[in-house]
């Protein structure tokens, strides 16, 4: 998050914005002075007493009384120190000064500056009041305590400049603080979009290399699982089977460990696709031999003559929808024959298609089951697709994916 590295050069209302961590801790109350703030209050307070001194010089050579004299002294002097209360209660200090300037020349320089810290402090309406306030009141102090060395109207005139001038710089230095808050705040979302967007791109990273580690780990698996099972189940095999059968299990084996290792491989360096070449359309044949090999009845039914034509997008798209159907096929349905239909061309799309026989038998459940099924639909649907499965009329069960093909 957008943090400044002084919040002590900036006033208190910004400094509390620019370090969120400081008004959590405050829990609501206002912000306390910066070093920014004791040194504005100090050259404001040191203003107005130089005001209030050339008012109360000109007061003596009006020819005003002592004790007139000193009231005004004893006046300015309260005007002056409540200054340092202006910021906790600027509408209340700026009204009660307006009002005592007009029989006390010496608060003319604190209500200035009163004036200007409510123009920055509070929004236009109040401010508004208390500036027709305050003109009125320079006004009628240009006739209550007369400035000998200049006229009535000149004092008028002078008084309300002043004031205007004290009004307009607070509402100019008011927009720009907020100008700056709004910027910061603008930051700040923008900050935050990055990160939500950044977070949103590693959970779509980390769901697809799931879905990748799904589809390749459970083919293979399942493999494992077959020929182990042949081996348990029938310890008295022939030593070639048993051969045969233990070297498909390492042959699987290794390949889930490259398979893996890939995967692996693309999380430490994204963007690199790995080493080994990522399975398309061309490579279904090999998948299919795979299935025999583990004992599956498969029957390749292709209509496309060209698998090397194929995108290779789309192509892994299908070869990843056969892989997960032979797979689902294997674990639901083992012993029965599987069918794989492939079918389209160019402009008319791509289908996959994997249909099985009803398994023999009560099969027992498998955990986990579906989510392959819904990775498909996902992948399909990311390629611009359509994904469909369910039961068929005589038991079995297929999956059905159409992928878009350009001409």
């Amino acid at each position: 998050m957008t943090r400044t590295e002084y919040p002590w050069l900036l006033p208190s209302a910004m400094a509390g914005a620019a370090d969120p961590d400081s008004a959590r801790r405050r829990g609501g109350r206002r912000a306390r002075r910066t070093v920014r703030d004791w040194g504005v209050d100090l050259v404001v307070f040191f203003f107005a007493v130089f005001v209030g001194m050339l008012a109360l010089d000109t007061a003596e050579q009006a020819g005003n009384s002592e004790p007139l004299i000193m009231a005004d002294l004893l006046v300015g002097v309260a005007a002056c120190c409540a200054l340092w209360v202006r910021r906790r209660w600027p509408l209340g200090v700026a009204v009660c000064l307006v009002l005592v300037e007009v029989v006390a020349p010496t608060a003319v320089g604190a209500t200035l500056v009163a004036l200007f810290s409510l123009a920055i402090h509070r929004p236009f309406k109040p401010v508004g009041y208390v500036l027709v306030l305050a003109l009125a009141g320079m006004t009628a102090q240009a006739y209550v305590r007369p400035d000998p060395t200049i006229s009535h109207l000149f004092a008028v005139i002078l008084g309300a400049l002043l004031t205007l001038l004290a009004f307009a710089w607070g509402m100019l230095v008011r927009s720009r603080r907020q100008l700056v808050l709004a910027l910061r705040e603008r930051a700040v979302r923008a900050e935050n979009e990055a990160a939500l967007r950044a977070e949103q791109a590693q959970r779509l990273a980390r769901e697809a290399i799931a879905r990748e580690m799904h589809d390749v780990l459970a083919h293979r698996l399942t493999l494992l699982s077959v020929h182990a099972g042949a081996l348990e189940f029938r310890p008295d095999a022939p030593p070639p089977e048993v051969a045969r059968a233990a070297g498909v299990i390492r042959d699987s084996a290794h390949e889930a460990l490259q398979d893996l290792r890939m995967i692996i491989g693309v999380l430490r360096a994204p963007g690199d696709d790995g080493e080994r070449p990522q399975p398309t359309l061309a490579t279904l044949d090999a998948l299919i031999a795979e299935s025999r090999e583990a004992g599956m009845a498969v029957t390749l039914d292709s209509g496309v003559q060209d698998h090397d034509a194929v995108p290779s997008t789309i192509g892994r798209t299908a070869y990843r929808i056969a892989q997960e159907g032979l797979t689902n096929a294997r674990k639901h349905a083992p012993g029965t024959g599987t069918t794989v239909l492939v079918s389209g061309g160019p402009g008319d799309g791509l289908t996959v298609e994997v249909r099985n026989e009803a398994p023999h038998g009560p099969v027992p459940h498998v955990p986990g089951s579906g989510q392959g099924l819904i990775g498909l639909t996902e992948r399909a649907t990311l390629a611009g697709g359509r994904f469909e499965h369910g039961a068929t009329r005589d038991g079995g069960f297929a999956v059905k994916a159409w992928l878009p093909w350009s001409p």
